[in-house]
């Protein structure tokens, strides 16, 4: 299905996504190839890392949203929500997270980028895109169409979006499980403490190769590499992510077919209660642990042998 065939809002936020990508990859590996990573004291959120490239990408994405859209309410993770436009009460909240993974991306590793647009009328997203600054899969895009139906596509570097569901049927001893391990003692830990989650994915039949596999990844694109069939779950159970980093990636994945449950099993709502600017202020400082799957089985299944507290 060609962008053409997106709806408005959607095909809005792909054309940014694309303007953005040309535009900071090149910065990025400046910054790699120079080791001047630009990192900034980070005030807001004092445990993340914070690059100029960050705070670029926030004015960048405000002032393209501005040219394309009439009036929306702008939340980045890079500062307050404010009102853009002159309609006191837009409908439309744009959320964004202007770099994600920003501390692997001035390396020249890994870097994405994310916005999702959320209609308080309707209490849900109906349009988001994960872009994918340096591999050739680029776009991970979700869509609410005229019918109210919602759709996954992925669209390669300068290619068309083409639809997207999950692959069903994996077993949890034959799953690719993936986790945001990277910080030591915040999250490395505690995944190898999951003594029960290790010995699941390790269990072989008799004369049968184990392929059962914990894979790190990040932010909304793990929940993206999910809807591709890429993996088969990631789960976060430590400090949990934050509305940027999770709603973009739960709306595409939803959209593929996939599951994404809360710590108790419960299904994690695509309404996030952005009633007012107070909620959306209030939103953003929340923290959500999760584990999103192919499958609802899948996702018990891993509920199941998880070591909680």
């Amino acid at each position: 299905m060609s962008t053409g065939s997106l709806p408005d809002v959607a095909t809005t936020l792909v054309g940014v996504v694309r303007t953005i990508i040309p535009e900071i990859r090149p910065r990025l590996i400046s910054s790699a190839l120079s080791g001047s990573h630009g990192e900034r004291e980070n005030q807001r959120h004092e445990d993340n890392f914070l690059s100029s490239h960050d705070l670029w990408l926030h004015d960048r994405y405000k002032e393209l949203l501005r040219a394309q859209l009439p009036g929306f309410v702008y939340a980045s993770e890079e500062a307050d929500p404010e009102i853009v436009g002159s309609d006191p009460d837009p409908d439309l909240v744009v959320l964004v997270d202007p770099l994600d993974t920003s501390e692997l991306a001035v390396r020249g590793i890994l870097g994405y980028t994310h916005v999702m647009a959320y209609s308080r009328f309707l209490a849900r997203p109906v349009a988001a895109v994960v872009g994918d600054l340096f591999h050739h899969i680029q776009l991970y895009i979700a869509a609410r169409d005229a019918h109210g139906d919602d759709h996954a596509y992925v669209a390669t570097d300068g290619g068309q979006p083409q639809g997207v569901a999950v692959h069903h049927g994996t077993a949890l001893s034959d799953a690719l499980v993936t986790n945001y391990l990277m910080r030591p003692t915040e999250r490395l830990l505690p995944l190898a403490n999951q003594t029960r989650l290790i010995e699941a994915l390790g269990t072989r039949p008799p004369g049968a190769k184990s392929r059962g596999r914990v894979g790190v990844d990040f932010g909304s694109v793990s929940l993206c590499h999910v809807a591709t069939g890429a993996t088969d779950a990631t789960i976060e159970f430590a400090k949990g992510f934050a509305l940027w980093d999770l709603a973009p990636g739960h709306y595409i994945l939803h959209a593929a077919g996939g599951t994404v449950i809360d710590l108790d099993g419960i299904p994690l709502p695509l309404d996030h209660q952005l009633n007012s600017m107070a909620d959306i202020a209030e939103a953003m400082n929340r923290r959500q642990t999760f584990i999103a799957a192919s499958t609802p089985e899948l996702a018990r299944s891993i509920l199941n042998v998880l070591d909680l507290l």
